[in-house]
């Protein structure tokens, strides 16, 4: 499979899936859980560019233009990339019968992502260690990326009717 023909498989099951872990998120908002600010990533982002990689706090990093446009369209691209791994890891026979563990093993799988990288980056530690409720953030993290993966599934499932 050709990395074009990766790309146009996985970009709809990447967008698909984010939308499915973004209405995880919302249901989790409406429960009065705190979930990522997107505008957080866009103000990482905007900084990284000016060759900031980390700070203490990014809440208390100095804002940038366009933030939360820019922290969503990260976040979509970002869910198009992990569902370009999938693609590339169970190939193009799964596309057509999509099943459910592939999809929810790399979904877990992209949890490292966030608690190894961008939590640090962002000032609250590796595995949420500088947040007050490092474990209950590290679970919510976890039960967000197994969502994303069932969208995965999901997401492949729906292309593969079509």
């Amino acid at each position: 499979m050709t990395l074009t023909a990766m790309f146009l498989a996985a970009l709809p099951i990447g967008i698909g899936a984010t939308v499915v872990m973004d209405l995880w998120g919302l249901l989790l908002r409406r429960l009065g859980v705190a979930t990522l600010n997107f505008a957080m990533v866009g103000r990482w982002a905007g900084h990284l560019l000016g060759g900031r990689v980390s700070h203490q706090a990014i809440a208390k990093a100095e804002p940038v233009r366009n933030e939360l446009a820019w922290g969503w369209v990260i976040h979509y691209a970002t869910g198009v990339l992990f569902a370009m791994l999938l693609v590339g890891i169970v190939g193009e026979s799964w596309l057509r019968s999509p099943t459910l563990l592939p999809a929810v093993i790399v979904g877990v799988g992209t949890i490292v992502a966030p608690l190894c990288f961008m939590q640090p980056a962002m000032g609250a530690g590796f595995f949420a260690s500088r947040t007050p409720t490092p474990a209950r953030n590290c679970l919510k993290s976890l039960v967000t990326h197994f969502v994303f993966g069932v969208g995965l599934f999901l997401s492949a499932g729906l292309l593969a009717l079509v």
